[in-house]
């Protein structure tokens, strides 16, 4: 089952609400509910962060592989735009992948370092004409996304320029008309950029794309030298490589790179503050740019081992002979509504209150939710992005408080020791049962102090349960019915004795109640055979007597 956010799908029964994409998304543009993540589309930047952290691999890129195969076999011209970092991730140069593509039924495949030089050419002009006090690079997508959506307000600072991608694929378009443009990169944003300016890009595949469809198509990538010149240009995937195409001497600028979303965050705060000035910045929402980005295929970052891949394979000179005007490469960028619906004070400090913030002190702010504060959390929970299980501080005390609750309240004695037989855990009916003042009396102690602790022995050395056995305790003069379980996973022993000495006294009084009734029984049946026996004698005596003078009598009758 999967859920379609635009460019990112969620398999929802790969979500294990460990919040990992929440703690790692600058923009917090991820809901969660029905513990499960859910990508908000009018505020994600599509940085491709939670799809690279999520551990149970939850998030899937759109695959977009199907639309070039249908232009292929629709017979159209399909020609590739390669971003600069292909050649750390695949290692070859352009010569080799255009080969490897030609076999998928592309018709050749040209660098997109080409129309990066066209757009860092804007850049020179735009700083040579002074026509702003700051200007930031509009190559990233995403930071021009998290400009138009977050920092509106900064947008007039933005080169209103088309982006390396955006130039080159209008470049093949003019030279190839009719054809179908296909951008791959190691970007997921790019998706959205073809989708939201049209005319440019036809389709996006990302270099995972790409190289599963080489595997099953069964294409190896044969290395091979290039023909044509590098351009300087395919500097730009690496942190500083825009500027270091650029021709800069005469500028009366300073020269600044910053790469990482947060870090983005804090120049566009400090450009607000007016803290920034006179500077060209080059922003990158990856750290180590573009061959940082979250779709190049190294399982683990190689920032070092990549920079110096492209900056071996990058010329020394630009190459293009005609660059188009300005306004040909002009774009113009809007303002795009993020979420803008947040709660009052009265409203955090309410929010706070359920999630057990009484005071101050209890803001924790430790992260586990995956918002770095608790207020920022509330307003989560406010917007309906968050909700109060997901801090675990709270939960944590919730289910210690109803578990202290039960075991300090539960009528039976509970005895937790660990495999060497100390007390661990001792609840107060326990201890009233063994007249025990303070329950820190025995905690840590050995158990042979307050028990015999030849059963607990038993159950560890055998792994054998007991289950409600009889035991007299005449220390403390207690019957309890008892089960000893062995819990070998937590290495802990758990005692739990119910009080039976009432019931045992009951039971006891009621069978010497019982045997003295029979002992009273007996006796009055002895006495009455007794007396039953002594009438018979006396009715036997009686009889013999009468039976004698009645003889008697009849013999005198009988003469006479």
């Amino acid at each position: 089952m999967t859920e379609t956010v635009n460019y990112l799908q969620l398999k929802t029964s790969n979500c294990k609400n460990c919040y990992k994409c929440i703690r790692h998304c600058s923009v917090k543009s991820i809901k969660f509910s029905g513990n499960q993540a859910h990508i908000l589309p009018n505020e994600c930047i599509l940085c491709g962060t939670c799809y690279v952290v999520c551990p149970q691999n939850a998030k899937q890129i759109r695959n977009d592989i199907r639309n070039v195969k249908s232009a292929i076999a629709d017979g159209k011209t399909v020609i590739a735009s390669l971003a600069p970092s292909f050649a750390a991730n695949y290692g070859v140069g352009i010569t080799a992948m255009s080969n490897a593509l030609k076999k998928l039924g592309f018709a050749f495949a040209e660098e997109t370092s080409i129309g990066a030089e066209i757009v860092k050419k804007q850049y020179e002009k735009i700083l040579a004409n002074g026509e702003t006090d700051v200007l930031i690079s509009s190559c990233c997508h995403t930071v021009n996304t998290l400009i138009q959506k977050y920092y509106p307000d900064q947008l007039p600072k933005l080169a209103h320029v088309l982006s390396p991608m955006q130039a080159h694929c209008a470049r093949i378009k003019e030279n190839n008309p009719g054809a179908y443009v296909v951008f791959i990169g190691p970007c997921i944003s790019k998706k959205e950029e073809a989708d939201k300016y049209k005319g440019y890009a036809d389709t996006v595949l990302t270099y995972s794309e790409l190289s599963d469809w080489f595997e099953s198509e069964d294409i190896k990538l044969e290395n091979c030298p290039d023909e044509s010149e590098h351009n300087r240009s395919a500097l730009f995937p690496t942190t500083g490589g825009i500027i270091r195409s650029m021709n800069r001497d005469d500028l009366p600028y300073s020269f600044i790179t910053v790469d990482g979303i947060e870090n983005c965050q804090k120049a566009l705060e400090d450009i607000r503050n007016g803290e920034i000035k006179g500077c060209f910045i080059e922003m990158s929402a990856c750290a180590g740019s573009c061959i940082g980005g979250p779709v190049m295929e190294n399982k683990k970052p190689e920032p070092v081992k990549n920079f110096l891949a492209i900056d071996r394979y990058a010329g020394k000179n630009d190459t293009l002979n005609n660059i188009p005007d300005f306004d040909a490469v002009k774009k113009s960028f809007a303002v795009e509504a993020g979420y803008k619906d947040y709660p009052s004070e009265a409203q955090i400090k309410e929010i706070l209150m359920k999630m057990g913030k009484t005071t101050p002190d209890h803001e924790l702010n430790c992260g586990s939710c995956g918002y770095n504060t608790c207020r920022e959390k509330a307003v989560a929970v406010y917007q309906g992005k968050a909700d109060f299980t997901m801090c675990l501080p709270y939960l944590k005390e919730k289910a210690e408080s109803f578990s202290d609750n039960i075991i300090n309240n539960t009528p039976n004695g509970i005895l937790v020791l660990n495999e060497d037989f100390e007390v661990q855990l001792i609840n107060k009916a326990a201890c009233h049962m063994m007249k025990i003042k303070n329950q820190s009396d025995v905690l840590g102690c050995p158990v042979i102090r307050i028990l015999n602790p030849t059963e607990y022995m038993n159950v560890y050395a055998n792994n054998q349960n007991v289950y409600e056995k009889k035991t007299y305790l005449a220390e403390y003069q207690l019957y309890v019915e008892e089960t000893i379980i062995y819990d070998r996973n937590y290495h802990i022993i758990m005692s739990i004795m119910r009080d039976i000495t009432d019931e045992e006294n009951r039971r006891t009084k009621k069978e010497n109640t019982n045997m003295q009734a029979v002992e009273i029984t007996d006796k009055v049946i002895d006495k009455q055979m007794r007396v039953v026996q002594e009438i018979a004698s006396l009715l036997g005596e009686t009889t013999a007597e009468t039976k004698i003078a009645l003889t008697k009598l009849k013999e005198t009758l009988v003469d006479e």
